[in-house]
Formats: C-alpha cells, structure tokens, sequence
C-alpha cells in the first residue's frame, strides 16, 4: 500500500520527535522544563532541514530513501510555520516522510542508523553525558 507522503510525515514526526525526547532523557537528568527546552531545538524545522542535508551530502541515504525524502519534501500543502522559511519547512517534511517510511516498512534499524548520524552530527555541549 502506497501512502501519502504527509501521511508518512504525520507518522514520521512522532518516530523522530520520540527519538530525541528518549535520547534526551537518557543522557540529562534535568527537569521537565528544560527537557522540553532541548527537544524543542530538535525536533523543528531548522534543525530537521539541516540534519536532512548532511544525511544527503554524506550519501547515507540508499536511492529509494532519497525518492522517498524528495516526495515528502514536494508534497503539496505544507504550510510552513512563522519561524523557518518554506525551504526549510519542506525538507523537515521530508525528513520527517523518511523516518514515516522507514517506520512503517518496519526498518527499526536504518532508523537508529540515520537518528545515530542525525544527532552525532548536532552534539549540543549543554546535555550532560
């Protein structure tokens, strides 16, 4: 079954957001609050668009995720929020298409694989080992 790629967008969202709140958790000790503070730098748009870019510059997507990555980023009716621009906004899109794809297609492993290069390549020196 072939589904929208903001569906996949949809389910891919709550995949990734879950992956930085569990990789935060297990790594700072720290209130809620704050928590939320560094999921938040995650988990938008700027972030996501970045992260998209270097998986792409650094050739680790296979040529199906890339179609899969560029069908999420073209979707008609991303209405980008105030604070990224539409660019961006399309390529966490996709991203976010990706991670839906993968989750949906049962790739529990290329998922860590790609959250591992996402978040080894946006360290944050505030988090705490």
């Amino acid at each position: 079954m072939q589904y929208s790629p903001l569906a996949l967008a949809f389910i891919g969202d709550a995949v990734y957001e879950q992956l930085v709140r569990e990789k935060l958790i297990l790594r700072a000790n720290t209130s809620a609050n704050a928590l939320h503070k560094m999921a938040v730098e995650k988990v938008c748009a700027e972030f996501q668009s970045d992260a998209a870019a270097r998986l792409i510059q650094d050739q680790m997507l296979t040529q199906q995720e890339l179609e899969v990555y560029k069908r999420g980023r073209n979707a008609k009716g991303i209405n980008p929020p105030k604070h990224s621009s539409v660019a961006q906004y399309r390529s966490a899109t996709g991203l976010e298409t990706l991670f839906g794809f993968l989750r949906l297609t049962n790739r529990v492993e290329r998922i860590d694989e790609l959250f591992s290069q996402i978040w080894g390549s946006g360290e944050d020196s505030t988090v705490k080992e």
